[in-house]
């Protein structure tokens, strides 16, 4: 937000608040001095979370705000800064300061979480009862976490979702739009728009130096529908078991899964997979994040990939996801293995870390002899992804502002992976933390603790912030720690929710 924009918010009456600075309720002259930029950023917040300020409204002019509350002007606007930098305002010259996006949830306090969704230290494992930290159903865990109330989400897999571009997705649906024929309004082509698979290619070159024909992509609903059609193919081929990384991702596993096929566990350690295990394993198939592995960081090491590409070139097949590789900060890319075997490996992306899970769009390269098959579940799964918002993606590839937003989100998930990890160490001794080079998560592990990790996420949770523990991840035991998220969070709010993290952590200990 441009400070010097809001001074231009003088436009018609009606997009302002009822009454100036009535629709707060607030009397700062009650506030200490030092605490009036917090209370009368709390309360504005507060009013965009009940819908006293609805998206789209128009914030008073900060010299007409000021005047009304008897504060200065400077005051203002650095409460309307901090509601920017937290993606709930945006200055537009002389369109004046708007409400973009509202909380997740209303500010809260602590006590707001209602206690029989909280769980304790579980006694015996992630299958015990009791709240979302003990759901009785693996499948559950996740979605049991994400129904709680929180003040503070700190859980991995969100990227920022106040930078979607919506400025340049509604331009590109306009031009979209203006150049559809009525027949374009019809059922789509199964495997998806042919103008998204020429764009997705062209994206993969140059961002992953991956070289794909059109014809080899196959349009998804994101990575969890990519794996979803790759366990039926699996499984209608005769597989009946894959390898997964462990720790790796919960919910990549319970998909898998779901699919009617076992999951075994091969080791990652700072190398990567563990090839000689993977061998060992007897599995034909194998599922692994390669370029920045879930939740460790690591990368898969120059020699391990040597001996994963031998292995596939034998007959073994590699799925690789390719959840977050865009977003790296202190290394070069890593490239992807589907570059280098394009015949053995599987390759899935998409758009949910970079722009917004709610698109629901993804791709799934797939090596010659399984493309029909996955693109005849496609079909009978859904008959195709939406077409219109593939053709908008399309677009936004085409005309180079994904580029452009990445490099944006990079820089912002940049500065808020910083906030994290000198919070990190400022509130958690004894944590050691992994995968900081690239992602849009952190993985700490308190090597030698006692305690469970469940235990400590749950503590964190009484407290307002949720954190995932690693156990989750986990399929054989290991070190207690926590994934956490940082991307979807501005700085001060990461710094509160970790020191929230620590004063949980300190009554276990």
């Amino acid at each position: 937000m441009n400070r010097a924009n809001d001074h231009h918010s003088e436009g018609s009456e009606s997009t302002r608040p009822a009454g100036g600075s009535d629709f707060l309720q607030l009397d700062l002259r009650e506030v200490a001095p030092g605490g009036r930029t917090e209370r009368l950023t709390a309360r504005i917040r507060s009013a965009i979370a009940d819908g006293t300020l609805p998206l789209g409204s128009r914030l008073p002019p900060s010299r007409v705000l000021a005047a009304e509350l008897g504060v200065s002007r400077g005051l203002v606007t650095e409460a309307y800064q901090r509601l920017a930098d937290a993606g709930q305002v945006r200055g537009s010259g002389r369109a004046g300061t708007t409400v973009v996006a509202a909380p997740l949830v209303p500010d809260l306090p602590a006590a707001a979480v209602p206690p029989d969704r909280l769980a304790p230290a579980r006694p015996d494992g992630p299958g015990a009862p009791g709240g979302p930290f003990g759901a009785a159903d693996g499948g559950a865990l996740v979605d049991a976490l994400r129904a709680v109330p929180c003040r503070i989400d700190l859980s991995p897999g969100v990227p920022d979702l106040t930078a979607f571009p919506r400025t340049a997705w509604l331009q590109a649906e306009r031009r979209v739009l203006a150049a559809l024929t009525p027949g374009d309004f019809g059922y789509g082509n199964p495997q998806g728009a042919p103008a998204l698979r020429t764009a997705v290619t062209g994206w993969l070159a140059r961002n992953r130096g991956i070289r794909a024909d059109p014809d080899e992509v196959v349009v998804v609903a994101g990575v969890a529908q990519a794996l979803a059609l790759v366990a039926y193919v699996l499984r209608e081929g005769g597989v009946r078991k894959v390898a997964v990384e462990d720790p790796g991702s919960l919910g990549a596993r319970q998909q898998l899964e779901y699919g009617r096929l076992e999951t075994v566990a091969v080791p990652v350690d700072e190398g990567g997979l563990d090839t000689a295990a993977l061998r060992g394993s007897g599995a034909p198939a194998v599922l692994l994040t390669p370029a920045h592995q879930f939740p460790t960081g690591v990368v898969l090491d120059g020699e391990r990939r040597r001996e994963l590409l031998g292995w596939a070139a034998a007959g073994g097949l590699v799925v690789e996801d390719d959840y977050d590789a865009e977003h790296r900060y202190d290394r070069a890319p890593v490239p992807a293995l589907r570059a280098l075997l394009p015949e053995g490996v599987c390759y899935a992306g998409s758009v949910s870390k970079l722009l917004a899970p709610a698109l629901r769009l993804g791709w799934l390269l797939v090596p010659p002899r399984l493309r029909e098959a996955v693109i005849a579940a496609k079909r009978y799964a859904d008959l195709g992804n939406p077409v219109l918002a593939q053709l908008v993606l399309a677009r936004l590839m085409d005309s180079g502002e994904l580029e452009r937003h990445l490099r944006f989100v990079r820089r912002r998930h940049r500065r808020r992976r910083d906030a994290m990890l000198r919070a990190v160490a400022a509130h958690l001794p004894g944590a050691r933390v992994h995968g900081a080079a690239a992602g849009l998560h952190l993985m700490v592990t308190f090597d030698g603790a006692a305690f469970e990790d469940t235990a400590l996420a749950a503590g964190a949770l009484a407290l307002g912030v949720k954190a995932h523990p690693l156990s989750w991840h986990r399929i054989r035991p290991g070190a207690p720690g926590l994934v956490l998220g940082y991307a979807a969070s501005p700085p001060g709010e990461l710094e509160e929710g970790v020191a929230l993290l620590g004063q949980a952590l300190s009554r276990l200990r």
